[in-house]
């Protein structure tokens, strides 16, 4: 290994970029994926889960091969830039087909919908496992880890929040047979292909633009070894007590958030009756969100320490997160229709949204540091092997959370394709019953 100089403001820029791509397409699995199949094509909310559950089940398969291949892997490329070059195009195609369904019965429509989610999440690990894996061989020090991965998360979620705010803003506009812009689905094929440029383009300008430091990264070691050593050494990196605690907890983690943000779009149009435009505002300003956690989570983790500032974070996510529902629930909120309201929800969507970014920060900057703990364990590096348990952590986001937001829409009968006027107040009520305290308790564990 060449010595490395330190890393400019240029590079983690680049770094972070890349990361649009996995923005974009968690946030669309994430917010529109739901309604789209659901109040749209008219696939049932629990068909629509569980076809992303099936294709989670998949990743969990998938993750770790990727990250120990690309641990393994010799190039005169390194080991990790091969993957996130070969990545690009697949992602971008994948995703333009998964808003562009056919014509077809219901049946048929939920296997496209899970062969196209498998293919979609599988070559987004292509890229996003070795890219995670580079924060560990990028930064050496234990605070600017979380300042490089602070860069990741931004790109993230700004690139997701871009996209969404375009998408309410510009593209779900209504028409004669749709007065409801984000029930048009021709706003969804134009959705789709904006966002298979973008996520082409991150992934290429990420991978050339940190080309540079292949130089300085470690090589995989020359030796051969058998698929039942490489199982066995997934297994052994794994076993890892650290790990495996951040790992459970970043799943409830990610759960949570992805709930949330699969129900954000029926509480939004619902439950507070906002309009397309509305909606659009309220990802506006979460933009802020991203802009405070970019600071927060390094001053956080130089005072308190990672983990401390981690829990203190989700604590405050969850909290400041349920306030207005259950104020509403209280009969104390502002009415529907009215500014207070939409002034009130915005800005608890900021400090909410900030909150969880900075902890997922901080959680992944831990696991950059296991990764040297588990090198004085194992005697081997096996960033990729660690960080594809992180990537199919924040998987879990568009995964297991979307499965239960589609289960609460079954057990509370939610309809499908009826304007916000319609929906019964009791439904409303039993929407937030069910979800606030799953919401809670999986921030609690």
């Amino acid at each position: 290994m060449t010595p490395a100089p330190p890393l400019s403001v240029r590079t983690k820029l680049f770094y972070g970029l890349g990361t649009v791509a996995f923005g974009v397409k968690d946030n669309g699995f994430s917010y529109l994926l739901l309604p789209f199949y659901n109040q749209v094509i008219g696939l049932s909310a629990p068909l629509v889960g569980l076809a992303i559950l099936i294709a989670m089940l998949f990743d969990a398969l998938m993750d770790p091969i990727v990250g120990q291949v690309s641990d393994h892997w010799r190039s005169r490329w390194g080991r990790r830039h091969p993957f996130m070059y070969a990545a690009a195009l697949p992602v971008a195609v994948s995703f333009l087909a998964l808003w562009n369904p056919p014509h077809w019965s219901h049946t048929a429509l939920f296997f496209y919908l899970v062969g196209v989610a498998i293919v979609i999440r599988s070559f987004i690990s292509f890229y996003e496992v070795p890219s995670s894996a580079l924060a560990a061989e990028l930064s050496q020090g234990y605070d600017e880890r979380t300042v490089l991965l602070s860069y990741r998360y931004f790109f993230g979620w700004v690139g997701g929040l871009a996209l969404y705010v375009i998408a309410f803003r510009f593209l779900f506009v209504p028409d004669a047979h749709h007065p409801i812009g984000q029930t048009n689905p021709v706003g969804y094929s134009r959705y789709g292909l904006l966002a298979a440029a973008i996520m082409f383009g991150a992934i290429l300008a990420s991978a050339a633009g940190t080309h540079d430091r292949i130089p300085f990264l470690r090589q995989a070691p020359v030796r051969k070894i058998s698929l039942s050593a490489m199982a066995r050494e997934v297994l052994a990196t794994w076993n890892n007590r650290s790990f495996l605690f951040l790992t459970l907890s970043g799943l409830a983690t990610s759960m949570a958030a992805g709930l949330s943000a699969s129900m954000n779009f029926y509480f939004n149009t619902y439950f507070w009756g906002f309009s397309s435009p509305q909606i659009a505002g309220l990802a506006t300003g979460v933009f802020a969100s991203a802009f405070i956690a970019l600071s927060l989570a390094p001053i956080a983790s130089r005072r308190l320490g990672k983990r401390p500032a981690a829990m203190a974070a989700m604590v405050a996510a969850v909290v400041v997160g349920l306030t207005p529902i259950m104020l509403r629930l209280a009969g104390i909120m502002p009415p529907n229709h009215s500014l207070a309201l939409f002034v009130i929800v915005l800005v608890q969507s900021i400090v909410a949204v900030a909150f969880y970014i900075a902890g997922a920060t901080l959680t992944s900057a831990m696991i950059a540091d296991v990764v040297e703990d588990g090198e004085l364990k194992t005697g081997r590096r096996a960033e990729g092997v660690f960080f594809s348990a992180s990537i199919m952590v924040a998987k879990a986001v568009s995964g297991i959370g979307l499965f239960a937001a589609s289960a609460i829409l079954g057990l509370i009968s939610f309809p499908t394709g009826i304007r916000p006027d319609q929906v019964a107040p009791s439904v409303l009520s039993h929407l937030a019953l069910t979800y606030a305290p799953i919401y809670a308790g999986l921030y609690v564990i």
